[in-house]
C-alpha cells in the first residue's frame, strides 16, 4: 500500500535525503519518494503503519501532517504478504552461523573455550562494524532512534561502528583484553537498554545492527544477540581476567 504526507521544513535536498533515511528506518517501508516543491513524501510500505511512528522518526526540524492520500490498492492489485519475524531475521541467523563455523575452525586443532569466544566476539564486531559503514549516516539515524547515548549525543552514532571495529581488532589480537571486555560490557549495556524499552513500547523500529543494508525488524533477536556478548565477556572476565 501507499500512503502521502505532508511534511513541512523540507527546503533541499538535504532535508530531503534525511526524510528519506529516517522513513526508510522503520519496519515495513519500502520506498519512499520526496516531492520538495508540494512537500509530500509518497510512501509505499507493507502494511498500514500508524502516523505517530512516522513522526517519531523524523527530525526535530520537520513536522508531519496527517497522511492527504491512502490507497490500498484495492482494483486488481496483489496482495503484499508480510514476512514472518522469522523469515526477516534470516540473514542474522545466517551471519551467526558463520561466525560460529570460522570460530570454531580456527581452534580446531587446539579448541579452548576462552579462545573460541574471544575470536567468536572479534570476528561479531568486525563484520557488524563493516555493514555499518556502508552507510554511517544511515546508521547513526537509525541507531539514535533507540540506544540511549546514540540520542542524546550523535558523535557516539558516528563513531560507533569505528568503536566496534577497534574492539573486534583487540579481541581477536588478544590485546588489552580485559579492558576491551569492560568496554563491550558497558558499549552493549547501554544498547540492550535502548532495546529493551524499544520492545516494551512496542515501537515498530528497524534494527540498526547490520547498519542499513540489511533491514532487520527490532525483535527479541537483538536483545539476545546483545546479550550473549555481554555474557561471554562477563564471563571471560570473571573466569581469566578477575
Amino acid at each position: 500500500m501507499t500512503q502521502t504526507y505532508h511534511i513541512k521544513g523540507m527546503t533541499c535536498k538535504g532535508c530531503k535525503d534525511s526524510v528519506i533515511r529516517a522513513f526508510q528506518s522503520l519496519e515495513g517501508v519500502n520506498r519512499v519518494r520526496i516531492d520538495l516543491e508540494k512537500g509530500t513524501a509518497l510512501v509505499s510500505m507493507d502494511t498500514a503503519i500508524q502516523t505517530s511512528f512516522f513522526k517519531e522518526a523524523l527530525p526535530s526540524k520537520f513536522s508531519l501532517i496527517e497522511p492527504v492520500t491512502q490507497n490500498n490498492i484495492l482494483h486488481g492489485a496483489k496482495k503484499t504478504t508480510k514476512k514472518s519475524k522469522l523469515q526477516q531475521l534470516k540473514p542474522l541467523f545466517l551471519i551467526f552461523g558463520f561466525l560460529l563455523l570460522i570460530s570454531g575452525a580456527l581452534n580446531f586443532r587446539d579448541f579452548t573455550p576462552l579462545a573460541f569466544m574471544l575470536d567468536f566476539m572479534g570476528l561479531f564486531f568486525l563484520l557488524f562494524s563493516l555493514f555499518k559503514f556502508f552507510d554511517l549516516s544511515g546508521f547513526s539515524m537509525s541507531f539514535a532512534m533507540y540506544d540511549p547515548l546514540a540520542k542524546r549525543v550523535p558523535l557516539y552514532a558516528m563513531v560507533y561502528p569505528f568503536l566496534e571495529m577497534i574492539l573486534g581488532f583487540m579481541l581477536l589480537a588478544q590485546i588489552q583484553v580485559p579492558i576491551t571486555l569492560l568496554v563491550t560490557v558497558i558499549v552493549l549495556g547501554i544498547t540492550s537498554v535502548g532495546v529493551s524499552m524499544a520492545l516494551v513500547q512496542k515501537k515498530q523500529i528497524t534494527c540498526a545492527c547490520l547498519g542499513t543494508v540489511l533491514k532487520l525488524p527490532m525483535t527479541q533477536a537483538t536483545f539476545i544477540e546483545n546479550s550473549v556478548m555481554i555474557f561471554m565477556a562477563t564471563f571471560i572476565l570473571l573466569k581469566h581476567h578477575i
